[in-house]
């Protein structure tokens, strides 16, 4: 078996980890932040994972972007570092014996990051703006970088409501006027982007998604 691949620092305070099987092939982020460190999703559950979350002070909040992002080490995850789980109130019923903390429509964790309801690959599926670097957005399995490497919105079995999707991206179209934003940071499909460790320059990327006339 090959040995697992680290987590790759991808920003100043950002690394990416390398797609988890145990959620279906997604990718996770850990984003170090003073108040307290975040993981956006579920990482891998490897001996790499676990040094690099001690080395840099724990964790102090599990993002979780849709239903698919936990995996089955979620509990074991929250009993070793003593996190919060952070998810869209639609899917806490998913989490009934863990310790979670749930929204409706936006939530402040800290001044520089703001989680926004995006619903349309799953019931609660969201979106973790993070203001410092210029921007930069984690985008879950809402937007995924298509052959291409541009985000789109996913379409498959799974997508649980394709008209509320687009309006969700017209939704972050509309937020983004207001906000800067440099990078995207998918949360599937990663190899999509060919070596590159985001999409940017990401808000152009953002407003040539066409919704217009599709819901």
């Amino acid at each position: 078996m090959l040995p697992a691949k680290p987590p790759r620092l991808i920003l100043p305070g950002l690394y990416r980890f390398p797609p988890n099987r145990d959620t279906l092939g997604g990718t996770a982020y850990f984003c170090l932040h003073p108040q307290g460190n975040l993981l956006i999703d579920a990482p891998p559950q490897t001996p790499e994972t676990e040094s690099l979350l001690l080395d840099q002070g724990g964790v102090r909040y599990l993002v979780l972007t849709q239903r698919d992002g936990a995996g089955p080490a979620l509990g074991a995850w929250q009993k070793r570092f003593n996190f919060e789980i952070v998810v869209q109130e639609q899917e806490a019923y998913l989490l009934p014996q863990l310790r979670r903390v749930t929204f409706a429509d936006q939530l402040t964790l800290a001044p520089e990051l703001t989680l926004l309801w995006t619903p349309g690959y799953s019931p609660g599926a969201l979106c973790l703006y993070d203001r410092r670097q210029g921007g930069v957005l984690f985008t879950g399995r809402h937007l995924t970088p298509d052959a291409q490497g541009q985000p789109q919105p996913l379409r498959s079995a799974k997508t649980f409501h394709w008209r509320r999707q687009l309006k969700s991206v017209a939704k972050l179209q509309a937020y983004f006027a207001q906000e800067s934003l440099a990078y995207l940071c998918p949360g599937a499909y990663t190899g999509f982007l060919r070596g590159r460790d985001y999409i940017s320059p990401a808000l152009p990327a953002l407003r040539a998604i066409a919704t217009a006339g599709n819901f």
